[in-house]
């Protein structure tokens, strides 16, 4: 203490607080709050906030609101684009417009619920599971967990029911292996695209720990599928089966899998210390794109072995021949989509439970709302399955059937050939490549990636940079796909030499172009875009009397790689001339002073 004459006119320094403190008063907390009343029974607990309907619309109509609008944004300008070129290009009317309204109504209702709960159901589970799991887990055990939650995540992909649905438009006479593989091997196929999957995963998680390069793993893991490829190319009747097995690459990195499985990944990354890195997210979407390929392929050799085109082809007439009877219930619509909703998502549920309870022995921190989010997973994959059905199934299929109608003349079109050849070709791939175009830029997904890369290379690699070249590449992948089709060419002809160049620009681009660009296939194709050019394909691959209408999407993957690693090559030579020109400028003023 500080001790001033007051003559002095200056005053003690406690006193000094004293004066300018603030006055104020305790007061208990219990004398502002309401004490509470006890009820009947005794009980002190608060009574029930009670709402009227018109509070309780106000409290959740932003919280659904903003969740509906995100699918109607990528589902409505997709399907209003196709339709009205339809009508006013193909002049052909919609066929059951109003069920196909009601279809696309229940794709944006089932997603908008299953993408809500895939956030607070399912994520909660990786994210826990992940955090945990090295902890009380050996790494064996860590990679076997993950190699099967590959696969249950598999099953949990919205896209993977569209491909199991377009069986049936499959001609077993054209295509015996395909339609073997599609109508009676369904469950084997998703077994080994999972499978896939799963290997996937678990080599992206030895990655994330030991630190390892991208590019040797993509090396690695096309050589055999390239092999695999020849092979089948080289067998008449295995040659149909090339565009299913390119085209799983594409399916199974969707909502679900890529989320869930990089959040096991990096969980267990940062638990081994390796987390940290700013590429430690990348390269599982690329593995999870390239080893079901690998997968479905040893399946068609697999059964090509098993039983013969002719086999097949007799077997198919004498099943078409029994099968006159009334499906059952179980068969028939909806009863069939909704079995297969609940059969997608509840073993996934099932088995991360018993990873959480039984291996970990943890909890749940939320139960309510995790158990809330679980059934809004099952109830949204189940509406979802019906509005593919009736409306996005439906919709890209009839486009597809009435786009050759362009340039050749159908049965089902009054007014074909339309335009002149040149004309309705350039047209339909045309129309195919806006489409590309639009739809990539309209996922959410793709502004995300767009966000990390502009961040990860400080800036020299545009947000807008990404998403365009991004698009350009999935846009020119489909308008290359629908030309397949319309032009008869083989799809093995355009897509080897594509990874051909895809391969030569990886071994010179930098390893965080390699990243985003192998990354950046698995973002484009979201729950909307499959499903709507697979039944594209397969309806004009009907249409035009095509063996099959796979192979866009596989197209679709390898040219935004292509179009991200040239970007990424012409950034780098830029940024070195733009280096060197400022060094002799430098070195030019420092003779000017000499």
């Amino acid at each position: 203490m500080i001790k001033i004459l007051v003559g002095t006119g200056k005053m003690r320094y406690s006193d000094y607080l004293n004066q300018v403190n603030v006055r104020h008063r305790t007061v208990n907390f219990n004398l502002l709050t309401s004490k509470n009343q006890a009820d009947k029974s005794g009980s002190l607990a608060p009574p029930k906030i009670e709402l009227t309907a018109k509070q309780t619309f106000d409290l959740l109509a932003p919280y659904c609101s903003s969740r509906i609008m995100e699918q109607v944004k990528a589902v409505v300008p997709l399907a209003a684009y196709l339709m009205i070129f339809q009508i006013l290009v193909l002049r052909h009317p919609i066929d059951a417009a109003f069920a196909l309204c009601l279809g696309l109504i229940a794709v944006i209702i089932g997603l908008a619920v299953f993408m809500e709960g895939l956030s607070t159901g399912l994520m909660p589970f990786g994210t826990i599971i992940g955090d945990n799991l090295p902890k009380k887990a050996s790494m064996p055990v860590v990679l076997v967990i993950i190699g099967i939650l590959g696969v249950g995540v598999t099953f949990a992909e919205p896209a993977i029911g569209a491909l199991q649905a377009f069986g049936s438009s499959v001609d077993v006479n054209a295509a015996p292996y395909l339609y073997e593989i599609l109508n009676n091997w369904t469950m084997p196929l998703v077994l080994m695209v999972g499978g896939g999957v799963g290997i996937a995963a678990i080599l992206g998680t030895i990655r994330f720990v030991r630190g390892w390069s991208l590019k040797p793993m993509i090396y690695g893991a096309l050589f055999p599928v390239v092999l695999l490829t020849i092979y089948a190319w080289l067998d008449p009747n295995l040659k149909s089966i090339l565009g299913l097995a390119w085209d799983c690459g594409a399916v199974t990195t969707g909502p679900v899998t890529v989320p869930l499985v990089l959040s096991l990944g990096i969980g267990i990354a940062n638990a081994a210390g390796k987390g940290n890195s700013s590429l430690s997210g990348f390269g599982v979407v690329t593995m999870a794109s390239l080893f079901p390929i690998l997968a479905v392929l040893v399946l068609a050799i697999f059964v090509s072995f098993s039983i013969s085109p002719e086999e097949i082809i007799a077997a198919t007439k004498a099943s078409t021949a029994a099968a006159q009877n009334e499906p059952t219930i179980w068969q028939k619509t909806p009863i069939v989509e909704i079995v297969l909703g609940v059969r997608a998502i509840l073993p996934l549920v099932l088995f991360l439970m018993f990873v959480l309870f039984i291996i970990l022995k943890s909890s749940l921190p939320n139960r309510m709302i995790t158990i809330y989010g679980l059934a809004l997973s099952i109830i949204g994959m189940c509406i979802f399955n019906i509005g593919l059905t009736y409306g996005l199934g439906a919709i890209g299929a009839q486009t597809g059937s009435v786009l050759p109608a362009a340039f050749m003349e159908l049965p089902v079109s009054q007014f074909s050939p339309i335009y002149p050849e040149l004309v309705g070709l350039a047209i339909v791939i045309g129309f195919a490549f806006l489409l590309g175009f639009g739809a990539t830029l309209a996922e959410p997904a793709l502004n995300a990636l767009g966000i990390t890369v502009q961040n990860l290379t400080n800036g020299a690699f545009k947000k807008e940079m990404l998403m365009y070249s991004v698009a350009s590449g999935v846009a020119i992948g489909i308008a290359l796909g629908i030309s397949k089709l319309v032009l008869g060419f083989d799809l093995m002809m355009l897509l080897l030499p594509l990874y051909g160049v895809g391969i030569l620009l990886t071994i010179i681009s930098s390893e965080e172009f390699v990243n985003v660009a192998w990354d950046s296939a698995g973002v484009t194709t979201g729950p909307v875009t499959v499903p709507l050019v697979l039944a594209m394909g397969l309806g004009l691959g009907n249409a035009v009397s095509a063996v099959e209408g796979f192979g866009i999407l596989s197209l679709a993957s390898i040219c935004p790689i292509i179009a991200v690693l040239t970007m990424g090559v012409v950034i780098r030579i830029l940024n070195k001339t733009k280096d060197d020109f400022s060094e002799n400028e430098i070195t030019s003023d420092d003779l000017v002073k000499d």
